[in-house]
């Protein structure tokens, strides 16, 4: 049995849950989910939680078991709390802004980017412009717009300049060694 899977998982105050066939929506304070899982997963809402139990224990079931049961938990901790993701800009006159739903990145390009937000997701700059802070409901999106980010400037292994998750640890190599 998936260890991961046959933990029932909690439901808070105020997240209501709606299953129709392989549909499930989670709808809490902060916004609305919908997820279609695999049809022969089977789900039950009791009391205060959430069961997933698969029908047999063929490798393809093991496998969706405890993703299943994590997605929809990451749904229910979305609805309700929300998700948060720090991106940290590092070089001399890199910075960012936001301007409603797009952010102004200038990353010592010839040229400013203009990164659109997807629906659901918000930005936030500290006062210093270095700072990036990514928030929604939506965990898989949060952390896709925050790799997309990164791209546009991955962390230099040189000098370490770049963008880089908050918390990120870049090992410098050495540069060319003088004889």
């Amino acid at each position: 049995m998936s260890r991961v899977g046959k933990e029932p998982i909690p439901v808070p105050d105020g997240v209501d849950i709606k299953l129709e066939g392989s549909l499930i929506t989670v709808k809490g304070p902060k916004g609305e989910l919908s997820w279609n899982y695999p049809a022969k997963m089977k789900i039950s809402v009791q009391e205060k939680s959430i069961v997933v139990e698969r029908p047999d224990d063929s490798s393809q079931y093991r496998s969706l078991h405890g993703t299943t049961r994590s997605i929809i938990a990451n749904m229910v901790t979305g609805t309700s709390a929300g998700y948060e993701r720090g991106l940290e800009i590092i070089g001399v006159g890199y910075r960012a802004q936001v301007q409603g739903q797009k952010i102004n990145l200038l990353l010592g390009y010839s040229h400013p980017i203009e990164f659109q937000l997807p629906e659901g997701i918000s930005a936030e700059v500290d006062k210093k412009q270095v700072q990036l802070t990514l928030r929604g409901i939506d965990k898989y999106m949060i952390g896709q717009v925050a790799a997309n980010i990164r791209a546009l400037r991955p962390p230099n292994v040189y000098k370490g300049k770049g963008i880089r998750y908050a918390g990120e640890m870049i090992k410098l190599k050495v540069g060319k060694a003088g004889k």
